[in-house]
């Protein structure tokens, strides 16, 4: 037997006893708290937005997750199948191969594919993808924007506090109905800009 803060004495079995259901009950509490947090993430899920992305390179390093889950994803219906194209070569290169050094992306990502001349098509090998934005930076300021960053949701653990969000300078981050998880800009129906559209 031990005594209190009171001076009253206690049986070892009747404290381990009263210490187990304190656990058990604050364990519980953080199951509910979990769980709330996963039934608030199942609503919503972080989603990079486009129009607002300026490709500053920060969804590569920020994410938790290594490689990020942040990944180009390529709108064909956007694309103009360029033999030179601004998001898959270098700027200013005067030879148009598959040569590393000729490359805009770091982890040759982005698969290059002779249609008919002069098409090529573009694919993206999304495990070699880290999200850097290099070839969506070049996409936009030398071709049509069909490569986009978004979040792969399949990838995404969904933080509470998404790490890229909280250091995205554009604050292009935000939560998104489950359901309908991805933002890309796609071809409007007008003479306007791209409209926002989910896949």
């Amino acid at each position: 037997m031990e005594e209190n803060s009171q001076g009253k004495r206690v049986d070892r079995r009747v404290f381990l006893h009263t210490g187990v259901q304190l656990a058990f009950v604050a364990g519980l509490g953080g199951l509910t708290v979990l769980v709330a947090r996963r039934a608030g993430g199942e609503g919503y899920v972080w989603q990079l937005d486009p129009a607002k992305c300026t490709q500053c390179g920060r969804c590569a390093t920020s994410c938790v997750k290594t490689p990020s889950a942040v990944k180009c994803v390529h709108v064909y219906a956007m694309c103009g199948y360029c033999d030179l194209c601004g998001g898959y070569f270098v700027p200013d290169t005067k030879i148009l191969d598959t040569a590393a050094e000729h490359q805009l992306c770091p982890t040759k990502a982005i698969k290059r594919t002779f249609i008919e001349d002069p098409f090529f098509q573009y694919t993206i090998d999304e495990d070699l993808c880290i999200g850097c934005g290099k070839c969506v930076k070049g996409c936009h300021a030398f071709g049509n924007g069909s490569l986009q960053l978004q979040v792969r949701q399949n990838l995404c653990d969904n933080c509470n506090e998404c790490a890229v969000a909280r250091n995205c300078p554009s604050g292009a981050y935000t939560r998104v109905p489950a359901d309908k998880p991805y933002l890309l800009n796609e071809p409007g129906t007008g003479n306007g800009p791209p409209q926002k559209t989910e896949v």
